[in-house]
């Protein structure tokens, strides 16, 4: 309940019930436990406010964006949803990090999300200047470093997630993270519906994070031809990959996955510098800044110099089909969930939807 006493107030504004009212709504500001992930060349400005004015966290996906790009991104999200709280999904490892952390402060942005853990010395600068920090995490031990480090709430990805994922599924990883920490986790991985909701909520999490069914939204601005291409796959149809960036990555399987499982480290890797080369001339870094962030990148995470090169050309492969419509010379990272997602609704219908389901199950349960 509200603090005077009203119910507290959905995406719809009708009344919600309490259950749904957690941890998480009074940390981030939000009317819903429902956190819309940030998917690279997917969660831009306008999928991002649609979320902030559906009731939910809407996340700016950053890493692929310049620094001008990411200014114009974060006020047009001000612009479109005045008043909402939102955040912004970075990557510590970037040479201008120090400038995109001026930029949420000065901008006033709620959440700076991680897809791997920040420094210390970036989660403490945050934690001066008032901005929620919130890493993604894949095991158990990750999530008791991170809150050792001060972050304020994690977002636990089990292995039915898409993109980069672990190996737990969400149902095991998502208690143990919980019983670990004693900041609100987030419940990510295979999230669809109102029913997944209950259950993470369930489980002990402060509500859930979903990707793949915000990027089947009416305000996704992935190309219909893709969007159709994921509504007629099945949970059977990903798989986890190494080939792509020398990390565990779901995509769905096509041909060009299988090609990429089928070859050498030795034949991928003059592709992957090209195409490394190409992303840096599209988001403006430097040859020396490019150099400089892989030499972090390769002492941080004890990578190869192979491993590098497609680090830096998984970027481009992603673009191929998320803005460019190419799915033949591109990747598509999904969770596992697309099996059971069969419509584009729009994210203020999505979010009512999935309440309206939590409530009708929360009733059948008599809770």
């Amino acid at each position: 309940m509200a603090p005077d006493g009203a119910p507290h107030g959905g995406a719809s504004g009708r009344a919600l019930h309490p259950t749904l009212h957690t941890r998480a709504c009074a940390l981030f500001g939000i009317e819903v436990p429902i956190v819309q992930t940030g998917m690279g060349w997917v969660s831009g400005a306008r999928l991002t406010a649609a979320t902030a004015n559906a009731g939910g966290l809407g996340i700016l996906a950053s890493a692929t964006m310049t620094y001008p790009q990411l200014v114009a991104a974060v006020r047009e999200v001000k612009e479109r949803a005045p008043g909402k709280p939102f955040g912004v999904n970075l990557r510590a490892d970037q040479p201008d990090i120090a400038e995109r952390l001026d930029l949420l402060v000065a901008e006033g942005v709620t959440v700076a999300s991680f897809a791997q853990a920040p420094s210390k010395d970036v989660i403490r600068r945050l934690k001066d200047d008032g901005i929620i920090t919130m890493p993604t995490i894949g095991a158990k031990r990750h999530a008791e470093k991170v809150a050792e480090w001060g972050v304020d709430a994690v977002i636990a990805q089990g292995a039915e997630g898409g993109g980069h994922t672990g190996s737990v599924p969400t149902s095991l990883l998502l208690p143990q993270v919980v019983d670990t920490v004693d900041i609100p986790v987030i419940g990510a991985g295979g999230f669809h519906d109102g029913r997944g909701l209950v259950a993470a909520l369930a489980w002990g999490a402060a509500g859930i994070a979903m990707g793949t069914r915000f990027l089947l939204t009416a305000e996704s601005t992935v190309p219909e031809i893709i969007k159709r291409i994921y509504l007629g796959k099945t949970v059977n149809d990903t798989v986890v990959t190494k080939a792509i960036d020398g990390y565990p990555q779901r995509v769905i399987r096509t041909e060009l996955v299988d090609d990429l499982e089928k070859a050498s480290a030795l034949t991928r890797f003059p592709k992957a510098l090209k195409n490394a080369l190409e992303f840096r001339k599209l988001t403006g870094t430097s040859f020396r800044d490019l150099v400089r962030e892989g030499l972090a990148m390769k002492q941080h995470q004890e990578i190869t110099w192979s491993q590098l090169a497609m680090a830096a050309n998984a970027p481009m492969l992603i673009k191929a089909t998320m803005v460019d419509g190419k799915p033949e010379v591109g990747i598509l990272p999904t969770g596992q969930g697309i099996g059971v997602i069969d419509d584009l609704p729009s994210v203020a219908d999505l979010l009512d939807r999935v309440v309206a389901e939590a409530e009708s199950t929360l009733k059948r349960l008599g809770a």
